[in-house]
């Protein structure tokens, strides 16, 4: 067995130029301010001192991040996912960190593993089970890991990263951010357990541990494909599909201390169809998932409430949702382009709602489709018409992914 070589002295390659670009990463993906009150913006006022003072902190060892602030956003009717915001200097500074360690264990991730890797998406991992399903695996263990993000051990995160790094300074770093606590109602609560959702760095340190079942799925010889903490197992036949959900589940419990949750797991099949990224695959359909279309439809019905006046500032808020979804599900592989269709249909149905004030199956013929056509209403249709021409043109008619290698 080969020795492990570890990464030395990542602190020395804290340098202006990685703090500049670090700052440059966390203003793209915007975010609101921390449990200080600093935004981007006020941040970015002094961006040269607060840089040069944050570097110091961080090479000297006396950084000390923020509690993070609590914030709920809504993952049901009845469930809410708790957010952990940083502060501001705290997304650099796990930023920072971030860039300083992928490089390290990228080359080290799993084919299979698409989520949060440069040059991957949740298209790719589709694109890959689907390849899978073509080549006879028609068996599926939909895993659902309980409660990921918040039941992650540290100890266990701590260990996975110091299998590659000796660097003490930057162990701890990552060690601070684990353990900054939250602020929640004013009332700090320290975190002993967990990774926040919202950090920069939690979802390289998910992929971090989450690899080793990757690579103990592959030596087992099974086929399967993961995003972050979504990730289905490929089978031939329900009975390896039934080992396969008992070997997840030993890996998860024995070695990560983690668990499958019971009411969200289960073995099924490509015909009977599984929800995968917002999806629902089958062998008959790839279409949105209900969940997803509830989501979509709700944010149609906030927009075109009745009392709102349709002109052209409602309709290029209604087109950020109508292209934000289309972006995400119209796709070469979407099948569903009749319930595009009704979707198209019910949202003009929407708008004349909002003009006529009542419902008719007659307002197509007081508000014609060429009235929304000038106001540039866009089209769910109209894009997966693109995807699909886009797809004849230049995707190879035979599928040209293999999860398992390099290029999965």
């Amino acid at each position: 067995m080969s020795k492990i070589i570890k990464a030395h002295s990542l602190t020395g390659r804290i340098t202006d130029g990685l703090m500049l670009d670090s700052f440059k990463a966390v203003k793209r993906n915007r975010g609101a301010a921390g449990i200080d009150k600093v935004s981007i913006k006020m941040f970015e006022a002094n961006l040269a001192d607060n840089l040069r003072a944050l570097m110091r902190d961080l090479k000297t060892g006396s950084f000390q991040p923020h509690p993070l602030r609590r914030h709920l956003i809504p993952k049901n009717e009845t469930e809410f996912r708790p957010l952990g915001i940083p502060a501001v200097r705290d997304r650099v500074a796990q930023e920072v960190v971030r860039r300083l360690l992928n490089p390290i264990f990228e080359p080290l991730f799993h084919p299979s593993s698409f989520g949060f890797r440069q040059k991957r998406n949740c298209h790719m991992a589709i694109e890959a089970a689907l390849e899978l399903h073509d080549l006879g695996f028609g068996w599926v263990v939909d895993a659902d890991i309980k409660g990921f993000f918040d039941n992650l051990s540290h100890r266990i995160i701590m260990q996975s990263v110091a299998e590659r790094v000796a660097d003490g300074n930057i162990l701890d770093l990552v060690e601070k951010f684990l353990t900054s606590g939250v602020m929640d109602g004013g009332v700090f609560k320290p975190t002993s357990i967990g990774t926040p959702q919202g950090g920069v760095i939690s979802p390289l340190l998910a992929n971090i541990v989450l690899n080793y079942l990757d690579w103990q799925l592959h030596h087992a010889g099974y086929r399967f494909v993961r995003y972050a903490d979504d990730f289905v197992v490929l089978c031939s036949t329900p009975l390896q599909a039934k080992e396969a959900l008992a070997f997840v589940q030993q890996v998860l419990e024995q070695r990560l201390q983690l668990q499958l949750s019971l009411e969200k797991t289960k073995v099924t099949s490509y015909g009977k169809g599984y929800s995968f990224l917002g999806f629902i695959l089958s062998r008959r359909s790839r279409r949105m998932r209900p969940k997803s279309l509830k989501k979509f439809k709700d944010k149609i019905r906030e927009i075109t409430c009745r009392k709102h006046n349709l002109d052209s500032a409602l309709v290029e808020e209604l087109n950020r949702v109508i292209r934000g979804t289309a972006q995400y599900f119209a796709t070469w592989f979407f099948t569903a382009r009749h319930s595009f269709n009704r979707l198209d249909c019910w949202i003009r149905m929407r708008l004349r709602c909002m003009k006529i004030k009542v419902k008719s199956r007659w307002h197509h013929l007081k508000l014609q489709n060429k009235v929304f056509d000038r106001l540039g209403l866009l089209r769910l249709e109209a894009f997966l018409l693109v995807a699909r021409d886009r797809k004849s043109r230049y995707r190879p008619s035979s599928g040209a992914i293999t999860a398992g290698s390099p290029g999965a």
